[in-house]
């Protein structure tokens, strides 16, 4: 009887420790979409992000930045800390994605979005429901997480359009693979019986901060492909 109420509560304490991950992704996203319209929409901001090519980079970099320093300390800092971290990326993200409502239509961004989300949660309830063991496909996944970044540096060089079209696609296939196997990986490493400690809130901060980065690079790479510029 009691290893029937254990199970209970593991599936209970899984169940309410997802809800707050896909919370923070949620929030995280909403201030990036809103600080992209926002720069976008204002021209003295967006003259000054992306009409300056050390700025622009500048934030590229501190996103990378911020995002290693995160994973690399988190469990050294605190829950308020990785909170701001987290919330702080999701605000220079908005800040570069800003350029995307001046390259393409609304339209196309909104339909892309919705395309976006709906492989996201499909993949998501796959990873969080399957008994696969996804580690051996997530690692493939990763080499060619590898691959596309190196294409996608060699590509700024040559300007191919043909090369451009296979990064954007293979990084479809990527991130839609990832998002599944981040999915089951973070219910994996969840530690059961922590529930409202510090500890707990910087779990679903990183798990936020992993299915945010794969939900944006599926929705750019999607993006990529099937949006229809101004």
């Amino acid at each position: 009887m009691s290893e029937v109420i254990t199970n209970q509560q593991v599936i209970d304490e899984t169940r309410r420790f997802f809800q707050k991950v896909y919370a923070w992704m949620f929030l995280g996203l909403m201030i990036s979409a809103a600080t992209a319209y926002f720069v976008s929409a204002t021209p003295s901001l967006y003259m000054v992000i992306l009409g300056n090519r050390i700025v622009f980079f500048g934030i590229v970099i501190a996103e990378l930045v911020l995002v290693f320093a995160l994973v690399s300390t988190i469990n050294r800092i605190s829950a308020m800390t990785a909170v701001f971290l987290f919330l702080f990326y999701c605000f220079l993200t908005g800040l570069t994605l800003s350029v995307i409502f001046l390259v393409y239509q609304i339209k196309s961004i909104g339909l892309t979005f919705v395309l976006s989300s709906s492989i996201f949660l499909i993949m998501s309830i796959y990873g969080f429901f399957t008994k696969t063991d996804l580690t051996r496909i997530g690692q493939v996944l990763f080499m060619g997480l590898i691959g596309i970044i190196i294409a996608s540096i060699v590509n700024f060089f040559l300007r191919s359009q043909f090369l451009d079209y296979i990064v954007s696609f293979a990084g479809v296939i990527i991130f839609t693979g990832l998002t599944a196997y981040d999915t089951q990986k973070i219910r994996k490493q969840n530690i059961i019986g922590n529930e409202g400690t510090p500890e707990d809130l910087k779990e679903s901060i990183i798990g936020a901060l992993t299915l945010y980065l794969d939900f944006v690079n599926l929705f750019l790479f999607l993006l990529r492909l099937l949006g229809k510029r101004k």
